[in-house]
C-alpha cells in the first residue's frame, strides 16, 4: 500500500513517518506541499515538526498549501489521513477536525513519553489496538492544548470520536493535570466516517525497538494498511 507523507517548509518529523510507513509494510510517497496532486496513493501522514506560518496561528497558513487543495476533498471521499502534531493542527484548521489547538495552559514546551489510553478502535488508523488499551508514545509540543466549545465536546463524546486520551496519574510529574490543557484530557479525535484521525503526540518515533519509550506507534500504520486492504 502506498501511503504518502506531505513535506511542509520546515518539517522535521517527515522523515520519522516515512519511516514508519515503511517498517509496517506499506510503501512510503513523498508528497510536497506546494504540489497539488495526491499521486495516487491510499493514505496520507500529516506528520508534524514544522513551523510555517505559526506566527499567524499553529496549521493556519499550511491548510492553504495546494496540497490541501486536494486532500480535503479526498479526506471527504473517505481517504484515510493522520494528523500528527503539526498535522493535527492543519486537519482543525481545514474543518476536517472540530476544534483547535492552542497554547500549552502552562506557557511552556512540553517533551515526555506520555501515557495515552485508547478510547476508539473502529478507525482506519486504530483497529489494531484494543479498546481501553494504554499506550506511551512521544510527546513534544508548545500548543498542544485541545480546546472546542460545549456542545461539540459533548457531541465528540457523545458519538465516540474522542480517539485517545492522556492519562493523568498521581506522581508522573503533571501535578494531576494534562500535559498541556486539553479540554476533557483529549489527546486525539476523529471524524465521523473514521478516516480522519488527528492526535498531537507522535507514534512515528515509536515504532522500532531501542528508539522511543515503546513500539506502541507501530499499529497506528499496521491499522491503515489493514483498512485499506479491507476496503
Amino acid at each position: 500500500m502506498r501511503i504518502g507523507v506531505v513535506t511542509f517548509p520546515g518539517s522535521l518529523d517527515d522523515h520519522d513517518a516515512t519511516r514508519a510507513v515503511r517498517v509496517a509494510g506499506g510503501e512510503p510517497v513523498a508528497l510536497w506541499h506546494g504540489d497539488a496532486d495526491l499521486h495516487g496513493v491510499d493514505a496520507v501522514v500529516l506528520p508534524g515538526g514544522f513551523s510555517y506560518g505559526d506566527y499567524l496561528r499553529c496549521g493556519a497558513i499550511a491548510r492553504f498549501a495546494p496540497v490541501m487543495d486536494v486532500l480535503v476533498p479526498a479526506a471527504k471521499g473517505g481517504l484515510p489521513v493522520l494528523g500528527i502534531c503539526n498535522g493535527f493542527q492543519v486537519l482543525c484548521e481545514s474543518h476536517l477536525l472540530p476544534g483547535a489547538l492552542i497554547r500549552n495552559d502552562h506557557r511552556k514546551f512540553v517533551c515526555r513519553d506520555q501515557v495515552l489510553r485508547v478510547e476508539n478502535t473502529a478507525t482506519a488508523w486504530t483497529s489494531d489496538f484494543e479498546q481501553g488499551q494504554e499506550i506511551t508514545i512521544v510527546l513534544k509540543n508548545g500548543e498542544g492544548g485541545f480546546v472546542a466549545d460545549q456542545r461539540t465536546l459533548d457531541e465528540l463524546e457523545g458519538e465516540g470520536r474522542v480517539a485517545f486520551r492522556y492519562v493523568v496519574r498521581d506522581g508522573d510529574g503533571l501535578g494531576g493535570r494534562n500535559p498541556n490543557g486539553s479540554y476533557r484530557d483529549i489527546a486525539g479525535v476523529t471524524n465521523e466516517r473514521g478516516n480522519v484521525v488527528g492526535l498531537m503526540p507522535h507514534p512515528e518515533h515509536c515504532v522500532e525497538p531501542g528508539y522511543g519509550p515503546s513500539l506502541d506507534g507501530l499499529p497506528f500504520f499496521t491499522s491503515v494498511l489493514t483498512s485499506v486492504v479491507n476496503a
